[in-house]
């Protein structure tokens, strides 16, 4: 499998399953999250994703539903994806009481910090919003 870069993401198998989740939750929210994104793709279910926040999970990769490499991806489109939208990267601190959660086993930054990483609307106004449908 060839690695997602600059170039070539637009062409991968996930980016329109990536932007079609990213446009659902843009239409009803502000910003994205890695989190919900793989909810929405159907790759991290409710349940288990409430079981990591109350930390009964030791890590969010344990209950995810697809190989690292496939989550690793995603991550990675939705970055990119972000950035064509001018969305701005911002840190969130995920925690249960004191307790840090974890995304990964290794707990390595990059990778920890690739989960947390949210993307936000810049401005007043959110573009992507659902519009109301006018009754004619």
């Amino acid at each position: 499998m060839q690695k997602v870069t600059l170039e070539n993401y637009r062409q991968d198998r996930y980016y329109p399953k990536v932007v079609a989740a990213v446009k659902r939750l843009l239409a009803k929210q502000r910003h994205v999250s890695p989190v919900e994104v793989l909810m929405e793709m159907g790759v991290l279910m409710a349940d288990d994703r409430k079981r990591w926040q109350r930390g009964q999970v030791p890590y969010l990769e344990k209950v995810i539903r697809c190989n690292l490499s496939k989550a690793g991806r995603i991550l990675r489109i939705l970055r990119f994806h972000a950035h064509d939208l001018n969305l701005g990267p911002s840190m969130t601190a995920y925690r249960h009481g004191k307790q840090v959660l974890r995304f990964s086993k290794t707990g390595v930054k990059a990778i920890e910090e690739a989960y947390a990483r949210h993307f936000v609307v810049i401005g007043k106004q959110n573009p992507f919003e659902a519009k109301p449908r006018s009754s004619d």
